[in-house]
């Protein structure tokens, strides 16, 4: 008797779809899908079944097209998905439903970002300084303990989207004031950390972590989102195993065991400062996003899409990873506005680096101009040298350039 294992997925992106095609691919599951735009060409029959809602990021409309299902095909076995965006839904439909996973406490406790470092500070874990603001008073009382510049950003924001730093009361009242800051609508106000920032990935179940990956943000996210001609890169060396990486490993699943995850993935962000000490950016219950999950898969020789789905359907972790590789993403973007124009350097480009390319996006000439800091395509290259990486990812960001119409 196959399970019913319901996918919430709002729309079809690419990077979405890879983690359908694992479910699809799971043993002993009746993949049934809810959102609002279904998968087209040969995506369209991974489904077993597909409801169409009109708001996807809406709880009772993931709750009532899963009723939907329900009728049709018996109890869910698992409603699961990907997206930052919809993880608490996603637990109210399994507490609805009475089906296993992360309940809608542990979800909140990870969405919701002045909850999250509460919670982590109550577990005498390092994390950033940080307050509420819903108003004057709060703005000015919070600036007068920590200084500037700092960051303001929505308590439930996700990827650095709408995330700013002010460097003056002048420029965090008026953020302040933009935002929309109320006792309704607090914004979350953050000391400006310093230094090199990383990321930290578990695949975790019954509670610990069993797979872990580090990844290097290069430069900061923060620095790429203020500075749109940077051509961000992350890279993920090959060797994690030193001492110089037992702390952020304690800080991740300490973290873990906080906020209470049982089965499933995590994206901590995590920060080195100049005097060595670190310190939890933030931690998300969900696949990492700019190709790191894609990267940890080829690091370590695995398919990381199938791993995912091991772990929030069965419960089960198929390793150890061994680390083989070091993966870089070069993400591609230039200065202007409009739509992309044009792209150079693509010939010389190859000619340095095509032969430790494994995938590669290019820029579209006429599509808009990304909003993102991981811009308008990427070139992945993989060697077993994290040095050689490194190099790779620095030719092809001095090399290619995209221009824009405006």
């Amino acid at each position: 008797m196959p399970r019913n294992v319901v996918f919430v997925a709002p729309f079809p992106a690419e990077v979405t779809m890879r983690f359908v095609r694992a479910a699809a691919r799971a043993p002993d599951v009746r993949l049934l899908g809810v959102g609002h735009t279904p998968p087209s060409g040969a995506d369209a029959r991974l489904y077993d079944d597909f409801v169409r809602v009109t708001d996807p990021l809406s709880a009772r409309d993931i709750i009532d097209a899963t009723e939907v299902l329900r009728r049709r095909h018996g109890q869910p076995y698992r409603i699961i998905g990907i997206l930052e965006s919809i993880m608490v839904q996603l637990a109210q439909a399994r507490a609805h439903f009475k089906v296993p996973g992360t309940p809608p406490e542990v979800a909140e406790l990870f969405r919701d970002k002045a909850k999250m470092k509460a919670a982590l500070r109550t577990a005498g874990l390092p994390v950033a300084r940080s307050r509420l603001i819903r108003g004057e008073p709060d703005a000015r009382g919070f600036a007068d303990e920590v200084g500037f510049p700092m960051v303001l950003k929505p308590p439930a924001g996700m990827g650095g989207k709408s995330t700013y730093r002010v460097g003056s009361y002048e420029e965090l009242l008026r953020a302040a004031k933009g935002m929309g800051a109320s006792d309704a609508n607090p914004v979350l106000a953050e000391e400006f950390l310093r230094g090199r920032e990383f990321s930290f990935e578990t695949i975790s179940t019954r509670g610990a972590p069993r797979g872990e990956s580090i990844s290097h943000y290069l430069p900061s996210c923060l620095e790429a989102i203020e500075n749109p001609w940077i051509q961000w890169t992350c890279m993920l060396p090959r060797d994690i195993s030193g001492a110089e990486y037992d702390g952020a490993r304690a800080m991740s699943r300490a973290a873990i065991k906080a906020l209470g995850l049982d089965d499933g993935m995590t994206h901590m962000e995590w920060f080195q400062r100049p005097d060595e000490s670190l310190v939890i950016g933030e931690i998300a219950q969900r696949p990492p996003g700019a190709n790191i999950s894609l990267m940890t898969g080829l690091a370590n020789d695995i398919n990381l899409y199938d791993a995912w789905i091991s772990a929030v359907v069965d419960g089960e972790f198929h390793g150890p990873w061994q680390r083989k590789y070091a993966v870089g993403s070069a993400f591609l973007r230039g200065m202007g506005h409009g739509r992309v124009a044009s792209v150079t350097g693509i010939h010389e480009t190859w000619e340095a680096v095509g032969k430790w390319v494994v995938e590669a996006n290019l820029p579209t000439v006429g599509a808009p101009r990304s909003e993102s800091y991981e811009g308008d395509g990427y070139v992945v290259v993989r060697d077993p040298s994290t040095e050689v990486v490194k190099r790779l990812l620095k030719t092809i960001i001095e090399t290619m350039r995209v221009s824009y119409t405006g």
